[in-house]
């Protein structure tokens, strides 16, 4: 069973690698660093899933910043991954932002760049 809970710092070599093997880090963002802060502003948005055994499978960092939410390195362990695992792991993350938004995500097409696009934006509106 899964189980969504709050990033501990004891978690950020397994939310590195997790990232590092779903294709989310970029040359120019230190993951790292993105963490510290992250840790710094709103730390109650970064989120880990874990699985049984307390091994991070999956990963969301939330921001809100009073008109629209995001999120970034949303991720879910190749080996693990159930459309159940990003559905937690995306509510989870969009029910502490605020209630009362409405998701829209971009589906995985190529961005300007040729790479592939992820992304993910949410307009108060009505409870998802």
């Amino acid at each position: 069973m899964t189980r969504i809970r709050p990033f501990a710092d004891p978690d950020t070599e397994a939310v590195v690698a997790l990232w590092r093997a779903t294709g989310l880090l970029r040359p120019w963002n230190d993951p790292y660093r993105d963490i510290e802060r992250k840790r710094a502003v709103q730390p109650e948005l970064f989120l880990v899933a874990v699985d049984g055994a307390g091994t991070v499978v999956g990963s969301v960092m939330a921001g809100y910043d009073g008109h629209r939410g995001w999120l970034y390195y949303l991720a879910s362990a190749p080996q693990q991954t159930t459309p159940a695992h990003g559905a937690s792991t995306t509510h989870s993350a969009t029910s502490r932002l605020t209630p009362g938004l409405r998701a829209s995500a971009s589906s995985p097409t190529t961005d300007a760049c040729g790479g592939p696009r992820r992304s993910a934006s949410f307009v108060p509106s009505r409870v998802l």
